[in-house]
């Protein structure tokens, strides 16, 4: 072999061996992905390519936030976040609100994080009784009071509770998982922020009203007249106490937080936190608040809140619900309504205008 050949097939020889992908043993290097464990019960993240006109909320949708906020008689807080980019926009977004039937989400949560870990189950049977009633919107006392008694599965309830707003179904998930201490206590183990859970709808209510609760208030309009009968300045004392320091308060910021969480697979298992979305995407209460605004096109899922009205004043008038747009980019948006004089109509249109800014802005 002539010395230029074997010069040739050695340089050949070191170029193939550059070409060689690293052996088993070796470790990647530091720019390369390495695959790791999902953590358990969470979905996969949505892939949402970030921009720089996305990674931050528009100046049109903060002034538009603004205006509507500013403008809007009583106390108002108003947050919404984006989920997959994470930053927010709000007013009085971290002081308390009354958070009425928004609170009903916690307990759904906490009895679905219960069927995570096996303590209960979609299919366990309660019975309801005349004994179990609660008051103001409640469906299904109907069919207890016309046949005695009912049983219905967990499952059910969750869907009377939350689609329907059903109180007595609301009550009857909250005996179930434990009671308001399970609650309050899934909200702290989770570290859900401002956001507490009162003592269930009875005492809550009759609380407000200034009344002591009895079971026979559950019956037709009794609570009502009660309530009616009371000194009227005792009525408002005790609404203004509530309202000073509401016993089922919760921050605006918190409550959108909660739910971009939710929406991400981090509070609840894959199949538990698909169940609650479905349910919530059902809501028929308050179809003229956040959910007129959104575009048709948009998903939506949501959950509001009604409180008691005393003369002029309303208070917890409330929506919170999370937006995904085509694309699938999601904001949690959640408007609270302390208290207002506002007529019902123009709740509605403030709370339109909202998620419609959301709409109008998303991208721009």
């Amino acid at each position: 072999m002539t010395y230029s050949r074997a010069l040739a097939i050695f340089f050949l020889t070191a170029i193939l061996a550059s070409c060689v992908a690293p052996s088993a043993g070796r470790p990647a290097a530091s720019n390369q992905r390495t695959e790791a464990s999902p953590p358990r019960y969470t979905n996969p993240p949505r892939q949402v390519e970030i921009t720089p006109t996305r990674s931050r909320p528009s100046p049109a949708l903060e002034r538009t936030i603004a205006d509507l906020w500013r403008s809007f008689p009583g106390k108002t807080g108003i947050a919404v976040k984006s989920i997959d980019h994470g930053w927010s926009i709000g007013h009085r977004a971290d002081e308390n609100f009354p958070q009425q039937s928004v609170s009903k989400l916690w307990v759904a949560m906490t009895v679905l994080d219960k069927v995570d870990q096996g303590i209960l189950s979609l299919s366990d049977s309660i019975r309801i009784g005349p004994e179990d009633l609660t008051l103001f919107h409640q469906p299904m006392a109907a069919e207890v009071n016309r046949n005695g008694g009912v049983v219905k599965s967990v499952y059910t309830l969750l869907e009377k509770a939350l689609a329907y707003s059903d109180n007595t179904a609301n009550d009857t998930l909250l005996r179930h998982a434990g009671g308001p201490d399970a609650v309050n206590d899934f909200i702290r183990r989770n570290r859900l922020g401002k956001i507490k859970f009162g003592p269930g709808e009875r005492l809550m209510q009759s609380r407000i009203a200034g009344l002591q609760w009895d079971q026979k208030l559950s019956k037709g309009r009794k609570f009502y007249s009660a309530r009616a009968n009371l000194p009227i300045q005792r009525r408002k004392q005790a609404l203004a106490d509530y309202l000073a320091n509401p016993i089922d308060g919760a921050s605006p910021n918190a409550i959108v937080n909660a739910l971009g969480r939710l929406a991400k697979g981090e509070l609840l298992s894959a199949n538990s936190t698909r169940l609650l979305q479905s349910i919530l995407k059902r809501t028929r209460s308050g179809p003229n608040r956040l959910k007129a605004g959104v575009p048709p096109d948009w998903e939506f899922l949501h959950k509001t809140g009604t409180g008691q009205v005393l003369g002029p004043v309303s208070t917890g008038y409330n929506d919170v619900g999370i937006m995904t747009a085509p694309d699938g980019s999601r904001y949690a948006v959640a408007v609270l309504l302390g208290d207002t004089t506002a007529s019902i109509p123009e709740r509605m249109r403030m709370m339109q205008a909202v998620t419609r800014a959301v709409a109008r802005y998303h991208q721009k």
